[in-house]
Order: structure tokens, then sequence, then C-alpha cells
């Protein structure tokens, strides 16, 4: 039997306020909002990496996403800069430098890249 090929995941995260939640997305992390972007529903991504944003539905909230980058440490200045709280400052692991932002709702974006040696 033939496997599907699986495209991608693209998590889904609830927010209550679309019009926060895409002030800290778009003009802070520097995602762009889909073209077709609803008041209940749209999408926003930077380069090969997006999410969806759903206003009070799609779960309980506060979730967790992981997002790959190839320098963490280039980031975090990036973010600081446009006035983006860092809840975990780059922290070097076995499995990569990961630094955490949190969105106006809780949910938690891990950012990581390579592990420092």
């Amino acid at each position: 039997m033939k496997k599907t090929h699986f495209e991608n995941a693209t998590p889904i995260l609830r927010v209550e306020d679309m019009a926060a939640s895409l002030r800290f997305y778009v003009d802070q992390l520097g995602f762009r909002n889909a073209d077709w972007a609803m008041e209940e529903f749209t999408c926003v991504s930077r380069d090969a990496s997006s999410i969806y944003l759903c206003r009070g539905g799609q779960g309980a909230g506060k979730a967790w996403v992981w997002m790959g980058v190839d320098s963490v440490r280039d980031l975090r200045e990036e973010l600081v800069a446009s006035g983006v709280s860092i809840r975990m400052e780059p922290t070097n692991y076995p499995w990569a430098l990961e630094m955490h932002v949190e969105d106006p709702d809780g949910n938690v974006i891990r950012f990581g890249s390579e592990p420092e040696a």
C-alpha cells in the first residue's frame, strides 16, 4: 500500500482578542497576516512557518508551539528591539538553543536553533 505524503503541520492557537494577537504576531514577531484573514480565524506566517489563530474556539488556550529558526540569538535581538518580552532567555539544551516568548493569550512560542558547542 502506498503511504500518504504529509505536507506540513500548522498549529491552531486559541486567542480571545484577534486585534491584540495580530499586533503581537505581525507587528512584534514579524509574521504576515493571510490575505483571506477573517475576524474569527486567520493564518500568520513568516518564511516557511505558519500558525492559525482562532478567536474564542478550537482549544482551551495556553498551548505551546515549537518553531525552528536559524539563529535564536539574532531573533532575540530582533524581538527585543520590537518590544517583545522574553519569557525564557536563550538557553542551551542538547536538542537546541531555545528561547520562549508568550503571546497575549498565554500561548508559548518556543524558538530553537542548533545547540551551541
